[in-house]
């Protein structure tokens, strides 16, 4: 068997673009051959799925997969949205979502998993689907929600098909009421955040540095006043009240009834269901939020493809 030394792995990766794992695997599939083994990525569509991969994918589809108890959400990214409406990418996310209720929230662990009954694992999966289809395809991000003690309610916001969308919002609530009942309110908690977008359930579970931050922001805005320290401090308290009903879900408005908070509602629903509710965690993932899209060159773009490149 012929040594498969690092320099090795280097060149077949300067020569296609293709991962440094995947050129010591096709350097030791094909015994060393440094010919082989560039047909070898090129025949499984690494060295094709490479050559994409420094183009931004901002489009593509939320996955959720799951029951009433236990809700995975994935988000695989495409370049355009005309893949994401394609029958072949939109069964991928499926079975993808579907993988990650096993892997329960870890990335690594999902890429790993195996794909279908294929053989093949969501990462390889992937890969060829980039290299069929043409365009750069990534695993950006996935979530898993339980609720040992009451359920787990969904949402998905502007479904291309069932478990499928742009916004996927999973939030668990405990209660022994009505399972039924406490459902029906989560689903409305549950659309309420793919509106409102809240960054935590409660103050407590708000990121700290996002407080310290605003509260240094609003500290130095009050200062503009003059006022003495005491009543600086006071404005200041009174600002993060507001802030919090921007930004924590059990403090903000209710999107079903803006007279109440989410907090009202869900203690009104807790009578209603016969036992009290607690939304304990939700996760939302917004299609593409977060990614420089950067600038594009439209007819640079046109002669790229003219070319052939």
């Amino acid at each position: 068997m012929a040594t498969i030394t690092a320099a090795t792995v280097k060149e077949l990766r300067d020569k296609t673009g293709a991962g440094m794992m995947d050129c010591k695997a096709a350097l030791n599939q094909n015994a060393g051959d440094m010919e082989a083994a560039v047909d070898w990525l090129r025949a499984k569509g690494l060295s094709k799925a490479a050559k994409k991969a420094g183009r931004v994918a901002a489009e593509g589809l939320i996955g959720m997969s799951g029951d009433d108890k236990s809700v995975a959400l994935v988000e695989v990214n495409s370049e355009t949205d005309f893949v994401a409406r394609n029958p072949a990418f939109q069964d991928m996310v499926a079975e993808i979502a579907a993988a990650a209720l096993g892997a329960k929230g870890d990335l690594d662990k999902l890429g790993a998993a195996g794909y279908g009954s294929k053989g093949a694992t969501v990462a390889d999966t992937l890969k060829e689907m980039v290299g069929s289809i043409g365009e750069n395809m990534t695993l950006r991000r996935t979530a898993y929600l339980a609720a040992d003690n009451g359920v787990v309610a969904t949402y998905m916001h502007n479904q291309a098909a069932p478990g499928l969308g742009k916004i996927g919002v999973v939030v668990a609530l405990d209660s022994t009421g009505d399972p039924e009942a406490v459902k029906a309110f989560g689903k409305q908690v549950a659309m309420h955040i793919a509106a409102a977008n809240p960054q935590s359930v409660d103050t407590d579970s708000l990121d700290q540095d996002l407080v310290e931050r605003e509260r240094a922001v609003l500290t130095e805005q009050a200062k503009e006043s003059g006022k003495p320290e005491e009543v600086i401090a006071k404005m200041v308290e009174g600002r993060l009240r507001k802030f919090y009903e921007e930004v924590v879900l059990l403090h903000q408005p209710f999107v079903h009834d803006p007279d109440n908070t989410v907090a009202k509602a869900m203690e009104a629903a807790g009578k209603d269901v016969g036992s009290p509710i607690k939304i304990t965690r939700f996760y939302r993932f917004a299609l593409g939020e977060g990614i420089d899209k950067g600038e594009s060159d439209f007819a640079a773009e046109v002669a790229a493809a003219a070319s052939g490149s």
